[in-house]
């Protein structure tokens, strides 16, 4: 029998990479003759640049870039052949910024567009960035300005790119935008739909969780229409029409704009730079999983998109999770034969973490076990 191992992490307790090791530590014990491989693997969030890194076999960078706040720092992404794999949140992550200095306000991408310039220094031409957890509301603005473009205000003066600036943009100048980006290929991960502006867009529906009050977030949004007229006057580009465009804080727009960005769920971008499909050959079971498993789970997770590509062959399934939550069940529909849990009644979830390696191995010989036994179909 051949078992493929494809699970993300259990964040705070558990790598990918621990997982497969725990999996294959268990299935040694229950199956005897049985040949299993594992890949690392994430859904576009964070550990996205380490689960296809080693799993494609490409390598980490280290780059010295600015943070959001534009303090110097050394930020890492992945590279293999002539692809770059970015989690912007290495060098615009809300992580990065101390909670009292949190203000969208003031933040800026700039040094996720130096990652950028990084990897094109390397020869890269097939970019795909990972966009979530940003600590940003600046229309992408400062991500575009380290690759040469400029935001000028009515005095035809250079902004610095932050979100406080949005409302100042009167013309966008691209005349030395690093033609390099014309010959590459972008991919933008991004598994939310929001539109750049309005009740819906990057300042109401992410600032205030980036540090901004009721006020901040109003002088965002009217800052952010302003940026997205100006783009629609240069460009003929309505970002309000763009699925995704306000994600990062608007980053999802300018690398739409920009940089001929397109717009591609998470998982399935991972899934494509691994290879999974073709790892698919002669597997009888699938073993995957996630921290929690509940309604969010078929919104372009792990699991979902696993369950779906493996359901294509016709491979059954198995979610291993942490713990399930209310709409897992859903997860039936996308591929999933069977889920389960690390956790016991009674457990509670501060246990489990703490002791998820103990839990988690067990789990999976009892597993093993059962599917053994013609338990678990």
């Amino acid at each position: 029998m051949k078992f493929l191992f494809a699970s993300d992490s259990f964040k705070g307790s558990l790598t990918s990479s621990g997982i497969i090791a725990l999996l294959t530590k268990a299935v040694n014990e229950v199956f005897k003759d049985s040949e299993s491989i594992g890949i690392p693997i994430a859904d576009g969030g964070e550990g996205t640049v380490t689960a296809v890194v080693n799993a494609a076999g490409g390598s980490i960078v280290s780059a010295a870039v600015h943070d959001p706040l534009m303090n110097e720092i050394n930020a890492e992404y992945g590279i293999f052949e002539d692809k770059a794999v970015i989690e912007m949140s290495a060098a615009s992550g809300l992580p990065l910024v101390p909670k009292k200095l949190r203000n969208p306000i003031n933040t800026s991408t700039y040094g996720t567009g130096e990652l950028i310039r990084h990897a094109l220094d390397r020869g890269c031409r097939n970019i795909s960035a990972a966009i979530g957890g940003s600590a940003t509301n600046d229309g992408g603005m400062g991500c575009m300005r380290a690759l040469g473009v400029k935001f000028l205000d009515a005095k035809g003066i250079e902004l610095a790119g932050v979100g406080g600036d949005l409302a100042r943009v009167e013309k966008i100048d691209i005349s030395s935008i690093d033609k390099r980006i014309y010959e590459c290929r972008f991919t933008v991960m991004c598994d939310v739909t929001n539109p750049l502006c309005g009740e819906n867009g990057a300042a109401y529906t992410f600032a205030k969780q980036k540090g901004a009050d009721r006020k901040t977030l109003d002088i965002l949004e009217r800052g952010m229409q302003n940026y997205r007229d100006v783009i629609n006057r240069q460009f003929g580009v309505d970002c309000d029409s763009i699925c995704g465009a306000g994600a990062a804080g608007g980053l999802g727009a300018a690398l739409y704009v920009f940089c001929n960005g397109k717009m591609r769920s998470g998982i399935d971008t991972v899934l494509d730079l691994i290879g999974f499909d073709e790892r698919l050959d002669g597997v009888d079971l699938i073993i995957t999983g996630e921290g929690r498993a509940d309604s969010q789970s078929v919104c372009g997770k792990v699991m979902h998109g696993v369950g779906l590509r493996a359901k294509a062959r016709g491979i059954p399934v198995i979610g291993l999770c942490g713990s399930l939550g209310e709409g897992a069940d859903a997860l039936y529909g996308c591929g999933i034969s069977s889920l389960m849990t690390i956790m016991e009644d009674d457990m509670t979830v501060e246990y489990a973490m703490e002791h998820a390696e103990e839990l988690y191995y067990n789990a999976a010989v009892k597993l093993f076990r059962d599917l053994k036994n013609g338990y678990v179909q």
